[in-house]
C-alpha cells in the first residue's frame, strides 16, 4: 500500500473519544481461548485417537469463534467512532470530504502515543492488527454470526478473511494522512468513560 497524501489544514480539530468495550466478554471467554491455544499445541504434538482429534479440533474452533465475536464487537466500537468523526468533520467546509478510511488510518497507522500507551497498559500489544481485523470482521456481518452459520474452514482461517476484507474496505476510498497533532483523540474503556460522565454529572449537581 502506498503512503496516503498528507492532509493540509490549519488549526486543531479534536475528534470524539474512542470508547472500547472490554475485549473479552467474561472469564469463561478467557478459558475458551486458553483451551483453544492448548488444543492447537496438542494437535501439533499428536498422535491422538480419532475421537481425541475431534475433541481438540472442536475446542480449537470454539476458540476461533470466540475470537471472531470479540473482533466483531471491537469493530462495532471502531465503526461507531469513525461515524462520529465523519459527522463531526462534516460540519466544516474544510473537513467535510475526509473519508472514513482516513480516520481508520489515523487509528491504525498513526496511533497517537498516549493511545498506544493506554492500550499497552491493557495488555494489547498488536493493536494495529486487532483494529484492522476487527474492521474486516465488522464489514462482513451486520450482527455477530451464529456458530452454525460459519464454515469450519472460515473459522480456522478467519484472520485471512478479516485481513482481506479490511483491505477491500480500505481501498473503497483513498485515505489521506491526517496530522496527529491536529486531530487529537482520547481512548477510554466503556466503564471508565461511564464513570467519568457520572463524576462530571455529580460535580455539576453539588
Amino acid at each position: 500500500m502506498s503512503q496516503p497524501a498528507k492532509f493540509e489544514v490549519a488549526g486543531s480539530h479534536p475528534l470524539p473519544p474512542l470508547i472500547l468495550h472490554p475485549f473479552t466478554e467474561s472469564a469463561a471467554t478467557v478459558r475458551v481461548l486458553e483451551s483453544a491455544k492448548a488444543s492447537l499445541s496438542m494437535l501439533k504434538e499428536g498422535p491422538y485417537s480419532p475421537q481425541e482429534q475431534e475433541d481438540l479440533k472442536k475446542q480449537l474452533l470454539d476458540g476461533r469463534y470466540t475470537e471472531v465475536r470479540m473482533l466483531f464487537y471491537v469493530g462495532k466500537d471502531i465503526y461507531r467512532w469513525i461515524d462520529q468523526c465523519v459527522d463531526t468533520c462534516s460540519r466544516s467546509a474544510e473537513l467535510k470530504d475526509i473519508t472514513p478510511q482516513s480516520f481508520a488510518h489515523l487509528l491504525i497507522r498513526q496511533t497517537p502515543e498516549d493511545v498506544a500507551a493506554k492500550l499497552r497498559t491493557w495488555g494489547v500489544i498488536e493493536y494495529a492488527r486487532i483494529f484492522s481485523r476487527s474492521i474486516g470482521i465488522f464489514t462482513q456481518f451486520r450482527d455477530p454470526p451464529e456458530r452454525t452459520l460459519l464454515q469450519d474452514d472460515y473459522l480456522r482461517h478467519y484472520y485471512r478473511f478479516a485481513d482481506y476484507a479490511f483491505s477491500c474496505w480500505r481501498d473503497i476510498s483513498k485515505p489521506v494522512m491526517l496530522p496527529q497533532e491536529q486531530f487529537p483523540f482520547t481512548l477510554y474503556a466503556s466503564g471508565e468513560y461511564t464513570k467519568m460522565l457520572e463524576e462530571q454529572w455529580d460535580s455539576k449537581q453539588s
